[in-house]
């Protein structure tokens, strides 16, 4: 009897782990980026990351109907999008519906580990596409734009996590007068970025845990950041201040536990300051 009290429990258990995958949150953060350089009045930038096509619950529609009324200046995707290349054309029909969007300052993208488990011509192609759609493919490179006056320079550093990252190549010719936004993936890159500059850093890869019950054991091998329990949301560190999101999609399970969906807007400038 037990075992049977055991077993549907457990069933229920992984009901409600994918029913949450369905469940995805909006989550707005607002930071101050005033203190080291002048900075735009105000930048409203729509962040995903960790999509994996191979388990995503949230339909391109859906996204497009939560964020088609909100202010987006610019979107930025922070890798692990696909790790089949059959998935790719998957994809690509949710950087189409993130184009709708019109973020007039464009949309920035970054691998991650799961990315570069395509082969070379697979990886090559889907870059090829994204370009081709519109997205500005950042590996160790930056983009800089002109905002209300101020300069904003879109730093993307590659994969920290496969050793891919480079930041010096990252940062050539990179004007410390600028407002720096960093792009990563594995946001244990920000534990190495002393002596260059960093106004923000979006990131994803840990999944907010996703099976978080009743701790994210598991994320342990993943760096020196989840062994201070260092997981999701807004820190600073070094006076750097960088986000890591919980993800939109799942890796193995198709499951979330005390860990669910996150699309974000951080409205960066002239702001008050909330998490």
């Amino acid at each position: 009897m037990w075992f049977l009290l055991l077993l549907v429990g457990l069933l229920a258990l992984v009901l409600y782990g994918h029913r949450n995958t369905y469940r995805f949150t909006l989550k707005r953060i607002h930071l101050p980026l005033n203190r080291r350089v002048p900075c735009p009045q105000r930048l409203t930038i729509l962040h995903l990351s960790d999509l994996h096509m191979e388990n995503i619950s949230i339909s391109p529609e859906d996204l497009y109907n939560q964020l088609k009324n909100e202010r987006i200046d610019l979107i930025a995707l922070t890798g692990d999008y696909l790790d089949q290349a059959q998935n790719i054309e998957k994809f690509l029909t949710y950087v189409e519906i993130l184009q709708r969007l019109n973020p007039p300052y464009g949309i920035y993208a970054v691998f991650g580990n799961h990315d570069y488990v395509l082969e070379p011509e697979a990886l090559a192609y889907l870059k090829r596409e994204m370009t081709r759609r519109g997205v500005h493919v950042l590996q160790n490179a930056s983009r800089t734009l002109s905002i209300d006056g101020q300069t904003l320079t879109i730093i993307g550093v590659d994969d920290f996590s496969t050793r891919r990252s480079d930041l010096a190549r990252a940062y050539k010719g990179v004007d410390e007068s600028s407002v720096c936004l960093v792009l990563t993936h594995d946001p244990n890159l920000v534990l190495h970025m002393d002596g260059y500059p960093c106004d923000y850093l979006l990131s994803g890869h840990f999944h907010g845990g996703q099976i978080h019950w009743p701790k994210p054991f598991h994320l342990v091998k993943m760096g020196a950041l989840p062994r201070r329990n260092i997981i999701r949301g807004l820190h600073v560190w070094g006076e750097k201040a960088f986000y890591i999101s919980e993800g939109l999609g799942q890796t193995a399970l198709n499951i979330r536990l005390r860990s669910r969906p996150e699309v974000t807007l951080h409205t960066i400038g002239h702001a008050q300051h909330s998490a």
